[in-house]
């Protein structure tokens, strides 16, 4: 399976460049066109380090490429942690490619900066109403960029455990509930078997701590932001359910349930038997499979009392505003919205495919395959992060307080001025509200 920080918006670099990059020049959408000389149409990718992915994103290019001769694409790949800093450079100089890869939760940020156009998907083989919801960047009513994957978050454990400790297996339909989990972590820490009862990967910093923590926190009741307006935090992030999954998140550490600061390796301590239970993603199943075989328990989110959830959204796909030969864009755009390209991307990255289609098509996420689950998680508990320009200081701030918290933070104080902070930003940067 992929690793973890292939498939988010995964580091703090992302979320200050995207933030950078509206900052520096938030008329982008007025200036000189860009990304294509002739017929020839430049597309950028983060894909340099990552040869699978690149292998599939070559394809479908040479493809295009042979199929019709009214246009050219021409790759240029960044390696993944350079590629948001060439993004700013190129949008500050008004020289963006016509077609752009980019971090779901970031395509808010960067359609309401004017760096993304709204796109006509229509004419491809796959219709945007197939994919999961997760894999579509939409801002304001409009489609700016769609992918061809997802990932999920669950529970690992181990069957043999959970039977040893009396614990019920939960289910898709129906889940631990917050007394059931604490229940179990009591269990197993009792035992003196484990080092960790539980594994939340606190070791990882940036855009893990959203991604992985903000479901716990919507599950509670709380979020983000009021996503009915989008103009505060305020009630969502320091309201009683929110306080109450502060407490929660906090009490891991102080009941001696799981580390404050995980290992650099969490997924190997579940592997060696150091912990019972693990909070990790789609892209450790296969090692884990290859570890356990069939004593593996991959398990869903817990109820805490407002639904399992999970995160959403993955790398997508864009045209830029100042691409001068947006039709060309388009038609490339589409031309990749074949099923075999989703499947391609799927085997290429051990990712959920973003269609029902693909998915029959890529062993073990077919009906009954042993990583199917992954999909129905997908499709049954999937939260996008706030559709927001706001999003990438938001994720920035609730990193930040998260951690605290567990360092022993008071939690309402902590998450009050979270608030204060976020609302500011709301207030003072001029964002378009609504999703």
């Amino acid at each position: 399976m992929a690793s973890r920080t292939r498939h988010l918006a995964c580091a703090s670099v992302a979320t200050l460049a995207a933030t950078a990059l509206v900052a520096s020049c938030a008329s982008a959408n007025a200036g000189s066109g860009s990304g294509s000389s002739g017929d020839t149409i430049t597309l950028w990718t983060h894909n340099a380090g990552n040869a699978a992915e690149y292998g599939v994103v070559q394809q479908i290019v040479k493809d295009f490429n042979d199929g019709q001769s009214k246009y050219k694409v021409k790759i240029q790949a960044f390696p993944q942690g350079s590629y948001n800093d060439s993004v700013v450079a190129a949008a500050s100089a008004k020289k963006l490619p016509c077609v752009l890869d980019v971090d779901g939760p970031n395509v808010p940020n960067w359609a309401w900066g004017g760096y993304l156009a709204p796109l006509d998907l229509s004419k491809g083989q796959v219709a945007v109403k197939d994919q999961l919801p997760s894999t579509v960047g939409r801002y304001q009513g409009k489609t700016y960029a769609s992918g061809f994957y997802d990932v999920a978050l669950t529970l690992y454990s181990r069957k043999s455990v959970l039977k040893k400790y009396d614990i019920r297996v939960p289910t898709l339909d129906k889940p631990w509930t917050k007394a059931e989990f604490t229940d179990a972590l009591a269990k197993l820490k009792a035992s003196g078997k484990f080092k960790n009862a539980l594994d939340l990967g606190t070791g990882d910093p940036g855009e893990w701590w959203p991604y992985a923590y903000s479901p716990m926190l919507q599950s509670f009741g709380g979020d983000l932001i009021d996503r009915s307006t989008y103009k505060t935090a305020k009630g969502a992030l320091n309201g009683e359910k929110a306080v109450e999954w502060g407490k929660w998140f906090r009490s891991m550490v102080t009941d001696g349930y799981a580390p404050q600061k995980s290992s650099k390796s969490p997924g190997d301590d579940f592997r060696n038997g150091k912990t019972a239970i693990q909070w990790d993603g789609s892209w450790s199943a296969q090692a884990n499979i290859d570890k356990f075989g069939g004593d593996l328990a991959i398990l869903p989110p817990v109820d805490f009392g407002d639904g399992p959830k999970i995160g959403g959204a993955s790398w997508q796909w864009g045209m830029s505003s100042t691409c001068s030969n947006k039709e060309g864009a388009q038609a490339y755009l589409n031309f990749a919205r074949q099923t075999k390209y989703f499947v391609d991307f799927a085997k290429a990255t051990g990712t959920i495919p973003a269609t029902n289609a693909a998915a029959k098509q890529v062993k073990g996420y077919e009906a009954g395959g042993q990583f199917n689950v992954f999909l129905k998680e997908a499709q049954k508990f999937a939260v996008v992060r706030p559709v927001t320009p706001a999003y990438p200081y938001i994720s920035t701030v609730f990193s930040k307080t998260a951690m605290d918290i567990l360092a022993g933070a008071d939690v309402k104080g902590a998450l009050d001025q979270a608030v204060s902070q976020i609302d500011n930003n709301l207030s003072t940067s001029g964002y378009s509200t609504g999703s």
